[in-house]
């Protein structure tokens, strides 16, 4: 499948998932975007890039100034110190080039919608068949009983970073008819969705199938030795989602928001789903590259 990667880099999971989709065999990467965009991102993304073996793919950043990485510690413990680097061209105009070459490709985003935002307002005649995005909620009147967190018990709507990031993004690629089916790797889920000592080690022995699940876990090691409960893999699994969306049980929906939160309701016909469920067995395989 082609795909092409919207991310940020204050979390650990973003380079993670980056990992993840510039390594798998079922995925050919087409382009890379940063949010917001700083020289710092720029480098540490062509880093994974290098050493996954796919310094070929074209990256797309538009530098805030505002001083700062916006990268976390993590990275650096995880990366060293990659500098600064230059992006091939403004994100819009990136990922406009890889829609335009591959116009079957999935847009998946780890981020707030900013990149789309652009691609969407300033290239009119780009449509997109697919975007899987981390982020949305499909609260209790979507999630069958058997299925839901503790956590969100009782809940209907709840905020989301990556939608909350930037409100008039995420309204526009939810209601474009540019975008022909959306698909939401929601909150409810990815938080049922850890990783933690004993997933690492039931994937070192298949760690070098590829170069970037090694890479995945190089990192994981750097980061279980400072937290060892494991992490939250989310956009990772919303990453696997868009490798093999059948990972995920769907409901097709309309997604809203409200006083902040977001929500979901049955909607047949919207072309927008949200994940209700995950197979956490499939999810491991897509991560070892099986």
């Amino acid at each position: 499948m082609d795909l092409a990667f919207d991310l940020e880099t204050q979390d650990p999971d973003d380079l993670l998932a980056l990992c993840l989709v510039a390594g798998h065999p079922a995925v050919r990467l087409r382009a890379v975007t940063v949010t917001p965009g700083s020289a710092e991102q720029v480098a540490f993304v062509r880093r994974v890039l290098t050493r996954v073996g796919r310094a070929d793919v074209p990256v797309g950043a538009t530098d805030p100034g505002t001083g700062t990485s916006h990268v976390s510690g993590f990275h650096h413990r995880w990366l060293g110190d990659p500098g600064r680097a230059a992006p091939d061209g403004p994100a819009a105009r990136v990922l406009a080039d890889a829609v335009t070459g591959h116009p079957e490709l999935t847009l998946l985003t780890g981020a707030a919608l900013h990149n789309l935002r652009a691609l969407l307002e300033g290239h009119p005649g780009v449509r997109l068949a697919r975007w899987v995005a981390q982020g949305g909620f499909a609260g209790d009147n979507v999630v069958p009983p058997e299925d839901r967190l503790p956590k969100f018990a009782g809940r209907l709507t709840c905020p989301t970073f990556n939608f909350n990031g930037e409100r008039t993004a995420a309204r526009l690629a939810l209601a474009t008819g540019r975008i022909t089916r959306r698909e939401l790797v929601s909150k409810n889920v990815t938080h049922g969705v850890r990783y933690d000592r004993a997933l690492h080690e039931r994937l070192r022995p298949v760690r070098d199938r590829n170069p970037g699940l090694a890479l995945l876990h190089e990192g994981m090691e750097v980061y279980l030795r400072k937290r060892r409960d494991g992490k939250l893999f989310h956009d990772p699994a919303a990453a696997c989602a868009a490798i093999d969306p059948s990972i995920m049980r769907w409901a097709e929906v309309e997604a809203y928001l409200e006083a902040g939160e977001w929500g979901a309701r049955p909607a047949p016909g919207s072309g927008t789903f949200i994940s209700v469920a995950v197979d956490r067995e499939r999810l491991v395989r897509i991560l070892a590259g099986a």
